[in-house]
């Protein structure tokens, strides 16, 4: 997918879900959506997400799943919370929402389970696959680094953008930025590659370029606005929902980079669950599921047509 279509992404997410929390807080539903309107899914007043109930049992998939999957009856789904709109929590503070969340319900749906989203810190999700979590479903980049530890089926596609104060007072420049304060969200491929940019200007001999870690999006996107960081760096859709949520504080700065493969994550090795996945998100591409729940949320670009099982797409 060409970076400006990524922008397009970023772009429809930040009015897909601006309109939609202005409709939770007015307590009003916004019926012009078309995904919206059909009989398989609605917006509420609450943001509850797209609606998959109809999606059906396919046995020939379901069959495919290991034991340690099926024996409680769930699909428990590791994932962090505070990307939105990918993930994160309604306004009861406890219900997991949003476009991956949507996509997790579905394919429970599909392998005839309750789907059972766990929120966790998105550094601790990975180690936990195979034990504490069926799956993890959280935003991963499909990395040859996160590939020595787990595998992965590829389900949407997104890039990296960065953020800035209204009109970039600080005269960020992202080809230079030795001697500034980079915001990330922990264990995140944008904290490598930051990281990665901080070696090269000590290297390189120049002023020293930090890194604030901080496990919640919500946190690295304070840390821009109350300007303890002068710009953060996160997946393109992630960052237009962020920059939406800051009344306008807070401006993309260039174009969207490195568009690449994001992935549900499965246990290292397990090629009963890798086909099980990947055949039932084909599944959902198939039957227009999947393509509708990215409407809904806005990120419709980042769509893909074939999952692949552990097929890395970044350094």
């Amino acid at each position: 997918m060409e970076a400006k279509k990524s922008l397009k992404a970023a772009a429809a997410c930040v009015l897909s879900v601006a309109m939609l929390f202005a409709g939770a807080a007015c307590g009003t539903s916004d019926g012009s959506d078309d995904a919206a309107s059909s009989n398989s899914g609605s917006k509420s007043n609450e943001l509850t997400g797209y609606d998959v109930s109809s999606v059906q049992k396919d046995d020939d998939i379901a069959k495919l799943l290991p034991d340690y999957v099926t024996k409680d009856g769930k699909l428990t789904i590791g994932m962090d919370t505070s990307y939105a709109p990918a993930e994160f929590l309604a306004e009861d503070g406890k219900t997991p929402v949003g476009f991956d969340v949507d996509i997790a319900k579905a394919l429970a749906q599909v392998f005839g389970l309750e789907a059972d989203p766990e929120t966790a810190n998105f550094d601790s999700i990975i180690p936990s696959v195979g034990s504490k979590y069926d799956i993890g479903i959280s935003s991963f980049t499909v990395t040859k680094e996160r590939l020595d530890a787990v595998d992965f089926v590829s389900h949407f596609d997104a890039g990296s953008a960065w953020a800035v104060k209204k009109g970039n007072p600080n005269k960020i420049d992202t080809s230079d930025l030795c001697g500034k304060k980079v915001a990330v969200q922990t264990a995140t491929m944008q904290e490598t590659e930051a990281n990665k940019m901080a070696k090269q200007c000590e290297a390189d001999g120049k002023d020293k370029l930090e890194v604030i870690s901080s496990k919640l999006q919500t946190d690295v996107t304070t840390n821009v606005v109350t300007g303890k960081a002068d710009v953060f760096y996160a997946d393109s859709p992630v960052a237009g929902y962020a920059i939406a949520q800051t009344d306008g504080q807070l401006e993309t700065l260039g174009k969207v980079e490195g568009v690449a493969p994001e992935g549900i994550v499965i246990k290292k090795g397990d090629s009963q669950m890798d086909e099980a996945v990947q055949k039932a998100v084909q599944k959902l591409i198939d039957d227009g599921t999947y393509l509708k729940i990215l409407k809904y949320w806005g990120v419709e670009d980042g769509a893909i047509k074939t999952p692949e099982i552990n097929t890395p797409g970044a350094e």
